[in-house]
């Protein structure tokens, strides 16, 4: 495989997978939103992308999606991009459903033996674990809140309706974090100001991947034939809480900090503001009453066997190499200050 498309470019894992593609002397086309085309924020079109070239398309209108895969004819198509934010249930069918089918459906229709459809999924599609217990791919898919309940109805899209018409992939990661996460920057910054700050969820357990794990099992997945027509979980291994998270932060970091343990009810204060900011520009916000939901949940956990015996998945970094990568990156592109 040498050309690939890639949807989310731009974001956090989308960009580590253009840029590795790239090293890797892939000929790399972005997909960016078509200035007017309808967004989950607005009708803003997407950032370009820093390297390879772009595409521009409205995700909404199956033709501009035509013309692309038929000038360009994608060795495969890398779907990245999706709403992780929203203010109804709308706005994430908007974000995760729409453009999943559509692309599908423009690929079926003018390039039906590209070599892989690569979806990027998540594990809410499953909902949270026990604690006993991780997520598994044969349990069942029972989604919480809108963000899971989007992705799995775009992950029936590939199976109900693209079906075996052409050759597709899901990858579910856990937390993923790493160079150029947001939703994880907040516990450095505040580990750099000496605090540790836990809402209720110091021994709540989760699985956690670092970002370039993330980008091998896509790239290791879209490249082998058992992978065709099924999904999987992508971790780094045994489920940890987020105190043993945030000390590994701490360790990174070198610093002594006052640590905070505030109550759950915390975070539905947080999700009432962030609503109620909402409602005056309508731009949605990380803290909202669909993330809380997600939030108070004592486990979300799962485990890579199956990534493992049909693709070789193994994880190259722990938690500890992989948050100091993390730090070293925030303050060497200038988001943090020693």
């Amino acid at each position: 495989m040498s050309k690939a498309i890639i949807t989310g470019a731009s974001g956090f894992i989308g960009g580590r997978l253009r840029d590795s593609l790239i090293d890797d002397g892939w000929d790399v086309i972005a997909l960016t939103r078509q200035s007017g085309s309808r967004t989950r924020a607005g009708n803003q079109p997407s950032p370009e992308p820093k390297r390879g070239r772009v595409a521009a398309v409205d995700y909404a209108d199956p033709s501009s999606l035509e013309r692309v895969f038929k000038a360009e004819r994608p060795d495969v198509v890398f779907h990245v991009a999706g709403a992780t934010k929203g203010v109804h249930y709308e706005d994430f069918q908007r974000g995760n459903v729409m453009p999943t089918r559509n692309l599908g459906l423009a690929l079926r229709n003018t390039h039906d033996h590209v070599g892989r459809l690569l979806h990027v999924s998540s594990l809410t599609v499953y909902g949270p674990s026990t604690r006993a217990e991780p997520r598994v791919e044969t349990h069942e898919r029972k989604p919480i809140e809108h963000y899971g309940k989007s992705k799995l109805e775009a992950e029936l899209v590939l199976e109900r309706e693209i079906g075996t018409s052409l050759p597709w992939t899901i990858i579910r990661p856990a937390g993923v974090y790493g160079p150029g996460d947001v939703d994880n920057f907040e516990l450095f910054k505040l580990a750099m100001q000496r605090l540790n700050v836990f809402y209720g969820n110091r021994d709540y357990l989760f699985s956690a991947v670092y970002v370039d794990d993330v980008v091998r099992a896509i790239r290791d997945a879209a490249s082998s034939s058992a992978t065709i027509g099924k999904g999987y979980f992508i971790c780094d291994g045994k489920p940890l809480t987020w105190a043993d998270f945030q000390q590994q932060i701490m360790d990174a970091t070198g610093k002594r900090a006052l640590t905070l343990s505030l109550p759950t009810v915390s975070l539905d204060l947080a999700a009432t503001f962030g609503e109620l900011l909402t409602t005056f520009d309508k731009k949605p916000r990380l803290f909202n009453r669909q993330k809380v939901i997600m939030g108070k949940q004592s486990a979300w956990t799962c485990r890579h066997d199956a990534a493992q015996r049909d693709f070789g998945y193994t994880p190259a970094f722990d938690v500890r190499t992989g948050v100091a990568r993390t730090l070293d990156w925030y303050l060497s592109s200038g988001w943090l200050k020693r």
